[in-house]
């Protein structure tokens, strides 16, 4: 089995669903000749040509306006923004057409399109450039939102994002695109959109999280097992919405105690969703509140200190200790 970085994990699943049908194209800025910003869609303009891999102006309210026009006629456009902080600038066209034209037109016109964006900090760049505004859109019905963690589930992801009828938001953590290599087999593989995935199963508390926050999760969880003897149940969140409050109800039941990680603003962020859900399906199995670990409600900051403003491994440990001691 070939292992690939994200980067190369998500071009595989572009090339797969362009070459299974003539419907799917990409547009977005610099996506053609120079392979999208970070190389996402690199060789994919030489192989399939200009009508189907497009380079636009930088207008990014045009540029989803376009693919909402496409959409209604059949196509079925993948969308890039360079990135997340952007997609402010489509906010109208995403949240008024975007998100609502299916169940304005009471389905007469389709609404299959997957807009592509790199989020969160970790790569030390610049403002707009780092944001985590998921929230946003997991709060704008009639989209989908998935957030895939590594280039396994992340090329899986995408071809269900590709496939599916609704229109899906699919970020992706820019801190992993090549952070990191993992098997990646070579027959097409989907993972269904509104799933989570237990990565780990465990007795003692359910560490819940998504995207980049995975890698500083599966290293606190490592060493919380090996060096403090808390036997954790890993969750990696994969769709923001819909979510899966099955499957948290049920790990939260079992071990009784809860801990939420993501990099997003803390007020009103997916960790209060999350724990919205396990409140009301899994309240009387709480032995300890639920602490959620997250960004500060400030604006993402320069690349001199947002090592401060990222949650990283130390801080999971001790979230999770201080929940295990509460009684």
């Amino acid at each position: 089995m070939p292992q690939k970085t994200m980067v190369e994990a998500l071009n595989l699943a572009l090339d797969e669903a362009m070459s299974a049908d003539e419907s799917v194209l990409i547009m977005g800025q610099d996506v053609g000749v120079n392979g999208g910003v970070f190389r996402v869609t690199k060789g994919l303009h030489e192989q399939y040509g200009r009508d189907r891999v497009m380079d636009t102006p930088l207008a990014e309210c045009g540029i989803i306006g376009t693919a909402v026009g496409m959409a209604v006629y059949g196509l079925k456009p993948v969308v890039e923004i360079q990135f997340s902080g952007f997609t402010m600038q489509a906010f109208d066209q995403i949240e008024q057409n975007m998100a609502r034209l299916h169940n304005r037109t009471m389905g007469r016109f389709p609404m299959r399109m997957v807009l592509r964006t790199p989020y969160g900090g970790g790569i030390r760049a610049v403002e707009h450039h780092s944001e985590s505004r998921e929230t946003y859109w997991a709060h704008t019905p009639g989209l989908k939102v998935v957030i895939p963690s590594g280039p396994r589930n992340a090329r899986a992801l995408l071809a269900a994002a590709i496939d599916d009828p609704d229109p899906v938001i699919f970020y992706e953590p820019k801190a992993v695109y090549r952070a990191f290599r993992e098997d990646v087999p070579e027959e097409r593989e989907t993972l269904p959109i509104g799933t989570s995935q237990v990565v780990r199963e465990g007795k003692d508390l359910t560490l819940i999280s998504y995207g980049a926050m995975m890698r500083p999760a599966r290293e606190a969880m490592e060493d919380l097992i090996d060096e403090h003897g808390i036997d954790i149940e890993l969750i990696d969140l994969l769709t923001i919405s819909p979510m899966d409050g099955e499957t948290l109800c049920k790990s939260v039941a079992k071990t009784g105690r809860c801990v939420i990680v993501h990099e997003g603003h803390r007020t009103c962020g997916i960790a209060s969703e999350i724990i919205a859900r396990i409140n009301e399906g899994a309240f009387e199995y709480l032995e300890a509140p639920i602490k959620r670990l997250t960004g500060y409600d400030i604006p993402f900051p320069y690349f001199q200190t947002e090592q401060y403003f990222l949650p990283d491994a130390d801080d999971i440990i001790e979230s999770v200790r201080e929940t295990m001691a509460w009684e």
